[in-house]
C-alpha cells in the first residue's frame, strides 16, 4: 500500500510523536534513579529493576500480545495499545511506593513492542522498497528523540521539582498521541488473513536467528553500560544536576544523528556497516570511563556513545523486517521484543556486577566486549550472506 508523500509523511510523523513518548517512558528512568532511589526508600541498584522489569515484560509479552491480536485491525490497536499507555503512566504518575512503580512499568510494556512492531510494518509497507530503512529509521527516531529531549529534560524536571512531573507530562504526550493515530493512521487489511502458523515458521528462518543473537548476546552490552549512565557522570565526572542534563541531552543528540545516517544505508549495505557500526561502539564503550574523568572530553563520549548504539539500531531493525519475509504482522514486534530482550539482560548483568562492587570501569569494560562478540558474529552472518548469493549466482 503506497500512499502519497504528503501523507505518508504526516503519518510517520504521528508515529514518531508517539515512539517518543513511549521511548521517554522507558529511558526516563535512567535519569531519575537517584530521586527513585530516595523519596521511594530503595537502593540505587534497585532501581535498575525498572528497567530491566520493564525490558523482560515487553520481551516476554510482546509476541505474545501481537500473536493474540493478529487478526485485528492495526488502526484499532495502535489506538488501544495508547490508551493502556496513558493509563499505565498515570498510575505511575501517583504511584505511592516503589513496588506500584514497578507495576505500571509492566503495564506499559505489554503494549510496547507490538506498538512499535506495527508501526514499523506500516511505515515499511506505506514505502518503496528503497525507502523502507529510512522509514523504519522514521519510525525509531521518536525514540531517539526522546533520548534526546525527553530523558534529559525529565532528568532536569525530577530533579529540580519531583520525578512524579515527568510521568505527568509523558501522559500529555499520550494524549495528543492518541489524537494523531484517530486522525492519521490508516485502515489496512490484507487481501489474506494473517495465518499465525506460517508466521511462526520464522523462527526457524537461520537468517533471522543470526541477527536475533547479535542483538541479544552483542548489542545488548550497550545496556550494560547504559543503566547506569546517570551515576557514572555523577560519580566520576562531578556532574551536578545541570550537567547530568548536558550530558544526557548529547547521548541523545548522537541517538538522533547515528539513527538518521544509518537510516540511510542501502539494503544491499545492511552488514556490512553493521560491522563497522559495532567496531565503533565496542571501542566508544572500552574507553567511556576512563575518559570521564575529564569533563570536556566526557561530553564528547556521551555523544558518541549514543550515536554509536543508535546508529546500530536501525541496521539491525531493517534486517530482521527484511529476512522475517514470511512473518509480515510478527517481524517489527519479534525487532522490539528481541531488543529489550537486550536491554533486560544487558541492565541484568551490570545490576549485578555493580552489587557484587564491580567498578563502572569494570562495567563498560566488559559492555565493550559484549559488542566485540556482536560484531565477530556480524562478520559471521556476512560470510553466511555472501556463501548463500554465490551459490544463487552458481545455481
Amino acid at each position: 500500500m503506497i500512499v502519497s508523500q504528503t501523507k505518508r509523511r504526516f503519518i510517520l510523523i504521528v508515529f514518531m510523536i508517539s515512539t517518543f513518548a513511549i521511548g521517554m517512558t522507558e529511558y526516563v528512568v535512567t535519569g531519575l534513579m537517584t530521586q527513585f532511589a530516595s523519596d521511594l526508600n530503595v537502593n540505587l541498584a534497585t532501581t535498575g529493576l525498572l528497567l530491566s522489569i520493564y525490558a523482560i515484560s515487553v520481551a516476554i509479552f510482546g509476541p505474545i500480545v501481537r500473536i493474540v491480536t493478529i487478526k485485528i485491525q492495526p488502526r484499532s490497536l495502535l489506538i488501544g495499545f495508547m490508551i493502556v499507555f496513558i493509563v499505565s503512566n498515570s498510575i505511575a504518575a501517583t504511584a505511592p511506593n516503589f513496588e506500584i512503580l514497578l507495576l505500571s512499568r509492566l503495564l506499559s510494556a505489554v503494549m510496547h513492542a507490538p506498538f512499535f512492531g506495527i508501526c514499523m510494518s506500516i511505515a515499511y509497507n506505506l514505502s518503496t522498497s528503497d525507502k523502507g530503512p529510512s522509514a523504519i529509521a522514521m519510525v525509531q527516531g521518536g525514540l531517539t528523540i526522546a533520548i534526546m529531549l525527553g530523558v534529559p529534560f525529565g532528568s532536569y524536571l525530577g530533579g529540580t521539582f519531583e520525578w512524579r512531573y515527568v510521568f505527568w507530562l509523558i501522559v500529555i504526550i499520550g494524549i495528543i498521541s492518541l489524537i494523531g493515530l484517530f486522525l492519521v493512521t490508516p485502515k489496512q487489511k490484507s487481501e489474506v488473513p494473517p495465518n499465525i502458523r506460517e508466521e511462526i515458521r520464522v523462527f526457524k528462518n537461520p537468517n533471522v536467528l543470526m541477527i536475533l543473537a547479535i542483538v541479544v548476546f552483542g548489542f545488548s552490552g550497550v545496556f550494560t553500560a547504559y543503566t547506569f549512565l546517570e551515576p557514572m557522570l555523577r560519580e566520576l565526572s562531578g556532574f551536578g544536576v545541570n550537567e547530568i542534563t548536558i550530558g544526557l541531552f548529547l547521548f541523545g543528540l548522537g541517538a538522533v544523528l547515528g539513527n538518521f545516517i544509518s537510516g540511510k544505508t542501502p539494503p544491499p549495505l545492511l552488514t556490512e556497516r553493521l560491522v563497522l557500526s559495532l567496531v565503533i561502539l565496542a571501542i566508544v564503550l572500552l574507553l567511556f570511563t576512563w575518559l570521564l574523568p575529564f569533563k570536556g572530553i566526557a561530553f564528547l563520549m556521551c555523544l558518541l556513545f549514543g550515536a554509536g548504539t543508535f546508529g546500530t539500531t536501525p541496521i539491525l531493525n531493517s534486517k530482521i523486517i527484511i529476512t522475517g519475509w514470511e512473518a509480515p504482522s510478527l517481524s517489527g514486534t519479534i525487532s522490539a521484543s528481541v531488543f529489550n530482550v537486550a536491554n533486560c539482560f544487558g541492565a541484568t548483568l551490570s545490576t549485578l556486577f555493580l552489587n557484587t562492587g564491580a567498578s563502572f570501569k569494570l562495567i563498560t569494560s566488559i559492555a565493550g566486549a559484549m559488542v566485540l562478540f556482536g560484531m565477530i558474529l556480524t562478520v559471521l552472518t556476512y560470510k553466511i550472506e555472501n556463501n548463500k548469493i554465490l551459490n544463487q549466482q552458481s545455481g
